[in-house]
This record gives C-alpha cells, structure tokens and sequence, in this order.
C-alpha cells in the first residue's frame, strides 16, 4: 500500500500496543512500514496493553528527551493471589487473604527492579537471568508516585489509575498491598500525548516539541 506524503516523514507514532507482543514487535512493525529507522521512547511488558510512541527516522533523536517524561496507568489488582513476577505470566498462588485497606503509596518510592526487568546487572538484562533461573540481587531506584486513585473495587479485584515518573515499575507498587498482583496494565498516557490520539499516521517532529519543547536541540 502506498504511504501518505505525511507518513513518509520522520514523526512519532502514537499506537496502542496489544497485549501478548512486546514492544520491540510494534516497533519492528512500524520499521517495515515506513521503512526507516526506529525505536521508541518507553517500553512496555508483553502482558500490558496502551499508549507506545515509536519514533521514526530523524525523531529518534528525541527518544533520551521523550522515555523520561511521566507516565499514566490503569492497573488492576488480583487480590487474595501472589505472583512470582508481580504479573500474570509468573506461578500463581491463592492466599485468600484480602487486603483490608486499598492504598498505595504516593510521593518519593523506593523500588527494588524485579527480576522480570531489561535493566542490565553484571552487563546482562536481568530477565535472561531470571529465564535460566536465576536469582541475584537487584538495584534499587528512587521513583515518584504523584497520584494512586482507587477506580473501582469488586470481588477479588480492584483497579486504580495511576500517575508515575519514568520508571517506575507498577506491578511492584501493587504488590505492596501485599496478597495482590498487577492482574492487567493499560498505559494511557506518556506526558501531553494521551491514548485517544493513537492515530495510523505519525505526528511531524515540529508537533511533538511543540508539546514537549523541553526536547528542543539547544
């Protein structure tokens, strides 16, 4: 199929990545589409779906400008279950004991990175490890929790949104509540760009700094 003059630019693509692929695939996706480099400015697990933003061409200049910008989430917790990765692709297990009170922390958050995570220790991301097994101790980082608005509670299940930093790893702030594991995760938000703009064809590079103008070459 033919592309747009538009889609032909460098830009950044809103999409709304599906759960059971990773983000690498929606970007690879996006490389063979319009056939220009690509990356994209914040990963998410194959188990979450929302908003990524691939870069395109020229655009992934911004990409150390745009993975730092704060992020918005719909999370929803299994309560009364343990999960080995905090999520629905690790072993399961019923406790039956319901957290009482649904809060989550908000403010400066001190995380240790799961084992589930990219990032590198010891010059290896930490899931090839966790993948053969095995078991090492992880950083620590500092994150901001700005907001954890409880959404909805029902039987053995509660949803909240959240506002974050980059970071910020939520299926560990959900398993503060102790008997409850991150269930499903929708990212709606990456700073000014929102979900409900997920379009086929990219923004130009002048309309993301116009929104984010902090990622202007100085």
């Amino acid at each position: 199929m033919p592309r747009s003059r538009r889609s032909a630019d460098a830009g950044l693509l809103l999409c709304d990545k599906p759960a059971g692929v990773t983000s690498h695939d929606v970007v690879l996706d996006a490389r063979r589409r319009f056939e220009v480099k690509a990356g994209h400015a914040g990963t998410l697990d194959p188990f979450a779906t929302g908003l990524l933003i691939v870069l395109l061409g020229e655009a992934t200049r911004l990409q150390r400008h745009l993975t730092g910008l704060p992020k918005t989430y719909v999370a929803g917790a299994r309560l009364g279950w343990r999960s080995s990765t905090g999520d629905p692709d690790g072993e399961l297990t019923e406790t039956g004991r319901i957290p009482e009170r649904l809060e989550l922390p908000t403010g400066e958050v001190r995380q240790r990175v799961p084992m589930t995570s990219a990032v590198r220790v010891g010059g290896e991301r930490l899931y090839r490890k966790a993948h053969r097994g095995e078991v090492v101790e992880t950083p620590e980082r500092e994150v901001e929790i700005h907001s954890a608005r409880l959404l909805e509670r029902g039987e053995g299940r509660a949803s909240f949104e959240i506002e974050c930093s980059s970071g910020t790893y939520v299926r560990t702030l959900i398993e503060t509540l102790e008997d409850a594991y991150c269930e499903s995760l929708r990212r709606t938000a990456i700073g000014p760009f929102r979900i409900e703009e997920v379009a086929p064809e990219p923004l130009t590079i002048e309309e993301a700094l116009a929104r984010v103008p902090e990622a202007r070459p100085r």
